[in-house]
């Protein structure tokens, strides 16, 4: 069946355009480029983009609009099932527009004269606050908004990386940075000890909160191969991820450099491979 004519031009001068965006830049491409290209005029190019901003307002659409169903999705859930949610949704996302990604990487600018900068600041916001959890403390935001940012930088400067490999990669980094055990504290300019990260919540959780240089807890060295056990937060993330139904086991357990055994034992499964004790 054939498409509207119309819809056929419009999807046609996107396409053009993003091609001669990526291999040349935004600055660097005219309209009458692009409509030579197509063996169109410009005044068909103005038809459907009134300006060459217009184009890449509309090569930004999908990817937004992408964003914003992805943390939609994510909001239903409790957290911390949301905000594995959101991470994997925002990824996934990004790396599903890999090649507009690219070019609004460098032309970001651009956008801010319209509304669709405003969406984006949002959509970061709202990813920040689902990653970050309720009654989150200051680091634990900051924590939220680095797991976030890092996962658009690499996609755009590792692009012939395959993209189950760079999101493997990517996913790992978020869980080492939300989940890892905290190294030592150290000391700010005023002379004081630093709190450890993750100090308020993780006093909480741990049932006593640890004050003083003598009580705050040793950096541990990470030792070759895979360790022996996880943390009580590497347990929570664990469990989160595998509620979520987002990830196999052995996805689960890649990401947090255990074997298969150590992760169903915290998960309280057993493994089918292996018989019940």
């Amino acid at each position: 069946m054939d498409r509207p004519p119309a819809l056929d031009t419009r999807s046609r001068i996107l396409r053009t355009a993003l091609d001669l965006f990526g291999a040349q830049g935004y600055q660097r491409t005219s309209l009458r480029q692009i409509a030579d290209r197509l063996g169109l005029t410009k005044a068909g190019i103005l038809y459907h983009f009134p300006s060459k901003e217009h184009l890449l307002v509309a090569l930004a659409e999908p990817l937004v609009s992408d964003l914003e169903a992805a943390l939609e999705r994510a909001a239903q859930l409790p957290w911390p099932a949301a905000r594995w949610a959101a991470l994997e949704g925002w990824l996934d996302t990004l790396l599903r527009h890999r090649r507009p990604l690219g070019t609004l990487y460098h032309d970001m600018t651009l956008l801010a004269r319209g509304s669709t900068y405003a969406r984006i600041m949002r959509l970061a916001t709202r990813a920040y606050d689902l990653v970050a959890g309720p009654g989150a403390t200051r680091l634990e935001r900051i924590r939220a908004i680095q797991a976030t940012g890092m996962l658009g930088d690499p996609i755009v400067f590792y692009a012939d990386v395959p993209d189950d490999e760079l999101r493997a990669a990517l996913l790992d980094g978020a869980v080492r940075l939300l989940s890892e055990p905290a190294p030592r504290a150290g000391t700010d300019r005023t002379g004081e000890r630093a709190a450890e990260p993750g100090g308020e919540r993780a006093a909480e959780r741990g049932g006593e909160r640890q004050s003083g240089p003598e009580r705050v807890r040793p950096s541990r060295r990470r030792r070759a191969g895979r360790p022996p056990g996880l943390s009580a937060e590497q347990v929570r993330t664990a469990r989160a991820m595998h509620g979520a139904g987002l990830h196999t086991v052995d996805q689960i357990a890649a990401s947090l450099g255990v074997s298969r055994a150590t992760l169903y034992r915290h998960l309280r499964v057993a493994d089918p491979a292996q018989p019940e004790r």
